[in-house]
Order: structure tokens, then sequence, then C-alpha cells
């Protein structure tokens, strides 16, 4: 049996049209939806705060309102989302009120929660947890910072154990990104979770797809070469404008073939799936998921057709005994400024600004470190410092000023002094936003590990009609 397996959705904001689209231009047995990462995970976390009853990817609901239409004419079409995020319990019960709405109560919806640690983390670190930071070995007991969120990586079994429960919608909260095609293909394939190749194959799959379109030609080094029908190329950009999301059609043993729907643009070549292979891999001999230690250095990737990319050589073994855990605390506010600076002199007056600005901070009393007070003046190279060649003499640049501070009060401040340049600094400015910016908590991160015996992953099935119509408001 083929199983395939889309993805369309590769972070919290990526493009709502994308599911619907994948799955009225592509039979597909499985749809995921990857929204999380750490950055959004700490979205998440401030977004709970304000609101208990939220804390979850609500673009998720906007796309399951535009999949009624397929839910009903495909009903063997499931879908596997981390749209959960801090809150699995809620995103599943607006979700719920969704179907009931489109008359599908009869879908049965999984929730997978158990990676959040927040609750438990003191009694964690009273029984032996220390929660190491990855790069200084240092014990979260050394930090002395309010911490707002830490979320286990859990892996792909609680999703297999939903959809053998007969869930056709899985809501989780902070999975492994792969595990989202991990758990439908060993569910489907009825693998074991001894089958470390084929565990391991399913994560590269897995890991190809889950930054959506990224695979399938966006965020292609040759985005200008578009590929013509006799397999060559012409210098004639992507059409990235109805770009397809990728599908994975992985078979029993683990082989997959990376492709898209038929007649989108962008493009599935053996680039773009190498260029996906290496993303975000440490070393690519371990490849650590919570499913399988997963071994990139054998992976063979082969075009066998226009937009079909098989990819084999996977080899698996046992994975690690910790999860890995994003874990966010706050560390001060932060605030930016921006403003045109335009003159043959634009670049020498932009740096007179930010100097302009520091010294009147000074004077009101806020002292700022360097790496906290970041000046880039955008059309000399500051984005790309050390590699930019672009002219020196610019006519115009945009002065961008960033900071950060512990005290709410200084960033406050900071905001109220770029309007004033106006008319008492340099001539030649122009271009602000509208109104002074707002200053906000800073969400630092804190990368660490917990033994997989201390997290119990959860799992609930039930109906959307069996949701409590209370939850949902």
């Amino acid at each position: 049996m083929t199983l395939r397996i889309a993805n369309a959705a590769g972070f919290l904001g990526d493009n709502l049209d994308a599911p619907r689209l994948t799955v009225q231009k592509a039979a597909v047995d499985y749809l995921t939806l990857e929204y999380l990462a750490e950055l959004t995970m700490s979205i998440l976390a401030r977004v709970r705060e304000k609101n208990p009853a939220a804390g979850y990817a609500a673009d998720f609901l906007t796309v399951l309102r535009s999949l009624i239409p397929a839910l009903k004419s495909q009903p063997r079409l499931k879908i596997v989302t981390n749209a959960g995020g801090m809150n699995p319990h809620a995103c599943a019960a607006e979700a719920a009120s969704i179907l009931r709405d489109a008359g599908l109560g009869g879908v049965r919806i999984g929730i997978v929660t158990g990676d959040d640690l927040l609750p438990a983390l003191s009694e964690f670190q009273a029984a032996g947890q220390a929660f190491e930071h990855f790069d200084t070995a240092k014990p979260l007991a050394a930090l002395q910072q309010p911490i707002v969120s830490a979320n286990a990586y859990l892996g792909a079994k609680p999703i297999a154990e939903a959809l053998a429960a007969d869930a056709q919608i899985v809501i989780t909260g902070r999975v492994a990104d792969a595990s989202l095609t991990v758990g439908p293909a060993l569910f489907e394939h009825g693998w074991q979770w001894t089958d470390w190749d084929q565990l391991a194959a399913a994560s590269v799959a897995g890991h190809l797809i889950e930054c959506g379109a990224q695979v399938s030609g966006g965020f292609y080094t040759n985005w200008n070469k578009s590929p013509t029908a006799k397999g060559q190329t012409c210098d004639s950009p992507l059409d990235l404008g109805d770009v397809g999301y990728p599908i994975a059609e992985i078979e029993a043993d683990g082989t997959s073939v990376i492709t898209k729907p038929e007649g989108t643009g962008g493009v599935v070549n053996r680039q773009t799936v190498c260029e996906q292979l290496v993303y975000e891999v440490g070393d690519p001999a371990h490849y650590l998921t919570p499913d399988v230690d997963v071994d990139f250095t054998a992976v063979e990737v082969d075009e066998i057709d226009k937009d079909r990319v098989r990819v084999t050589g996977a080899v698996g073994n046992p994975p690690p005994n910790s999860y890995k855990v994003s874990l966010a605390y706050r560390d001060g506010f932060t605030a930016a400024g921006n403003m045109l600076v335009y003159g043959r002199d634009c670049v020498e007056k932009a740096r007179a600004c930010a100097q302009i600005v520091r010294q009147r901070l000074r004077n009101a009393g806020w002292t700022f470190v360097d790496k906290d007070f970041n000046v880039e003046t955008l059309g000399t190279g500051d984005g790309m410092p050390g590699l930019s060649r672009l002219p020196v003499s610019p006519s115009e640049v945009v002065l961008r000023i960033s900071v950060r501070h512990q005290e709410r009060a200084a960033v406050e401040r900071f905001t109220r002094e770029l309007a004033p340049l106006a008319t008492s600094g340099p001539p030649g400015l122009a271009g602000y936003a509208a109104g002074r910016s707002t200053p906000r908590p800073v969400f630092a991160y804190w990368p660490t590990t917990i033994a997989k015996e201390c997290v119990q992953a959860n799992v609930q099935v039930m109906a959307a009609n069996d949701f409590p119509c209370e939850e949902a408001q």
C-alpha cells in the first residue's frame, strides 16, 4: 500500500489557502499541518497569559472551515496537526463546534496532551531533573528569571494511538515535526516501535515535508530557473504564486517519493529535496527524534520523473532516553523603530540619528549596553554583515534601532525618542511608522531535555458531538 501524506502548513502564518487547494488538487490519505516552532511556542505562551482559554494556533480554525467541503466529499481524509500549541483541549473544542455547525458532528477528534511541563516543573526538579542548558550545561536552578512555558517534544506514539481509536482529526500540543508524518505511517503500515529503519525512513519523509513549500520550490536556490518540457531549465522565475505544497508517498518498507499536486507551481527535484534534507540538521549521522535516531549519511535522493523524487537508504537506531524541551523565560522588554533617511550622506545621518537617540536616553537616566542597543542601516549590508557587496554610498537607507532592557520604563522612553528627530535631527528624515512602537516582553529560550520516564502523553478521542458546547464558547 502506498500512503500519501501531504503537508500544507510549515509554520504559524503559512498560506491559509494551501490546505484547501492541496486536497482539491490531489488525492491524499492524510493532511498534516505543522504550526509550531520555538518562537511560536513563546508567542502562544503570551497569548495564553492574556487569555487562559486561548494559546493555540487559531489559523487552524480558519483552515478547518475551508476544509469542510473536502471532509464531506472525502470521508477517508484524515488531518494531523500540532495546532493545539499551549492549549490542545481548547483548540479541539473550537474545532468540534465548527464540525457540528457543518453537520459533521460524528467526526472523531483526538487530543494529545502531556507535553506541557510547566505546572509540575518544580516537582520535576525536586525529583532530580536538572534541565541543563544545551550550550552552557547550567542547571535551570541557576536561572533567576520567571519561566513562562516548558514543553517536551513528544513523538509519534500518541498520534498513532489516537488514529487507532478512529480519530479522523488529531490535534496535539508540542510534538517533533517529523512525528506528524511518522504517526500515520506507523499506524497505517502496521510497523512496530522497534522497526528502526522504517521509522527512520518515515522521519526523513516527515522532515522533508514539514516546512511545506520549502521542499517544492520555496526558498530554492535556483528559484529563477523554471523547468521546461524537455527536462531542462530556462531563465524564468518559478511560479511561486501558485506553488504546490508537498506530498510524501510512503511505502510499507519506508521508501518514499516526494511530489506535489499536478499542475501546481514550484518544482520538486533533486536539488530542492537535498536542500531541505540538510535543513536544521546537526550531526547527519544522528538526527535525534523522540521516535528514532536517524542516520542520514546513506540516504539516496533520485529524480525519477517530473516533480517526483525517490528517497531511500535511511538507517535507524533506538532513540534517546530523553525528550527535548522547549523552555521560555522572561528576559526584559524590547521595542524597535524605523525611519527612512535619504540624501548623499544618508548613511552618516542615519548613524548620527542613532547616537542622538542614545545620548538622549542617557540624558533621561537610561543606559543601554551595546548588545541591547542594535543599530542597522538597511541598504548598506547590515542585514548580512561580512557578506554584502552592495554599494557603500546608497541614496537612501532605512535606519532601524531595536533595544532591550530589563526595565519596561527604559524601553518606553526609547519609543518616544525617534519622532523628535523630525525637527531636532539632521535633515532628510521621513517614513516614520504610524504612532509609537509598544514595548513587548522578551521571552528568551532555554533548550534542554527531560527523561522520557518523567513524561506521560495523554490521548483522548471523542466525536465532535460529544464535546460540551460551553467549551467551545
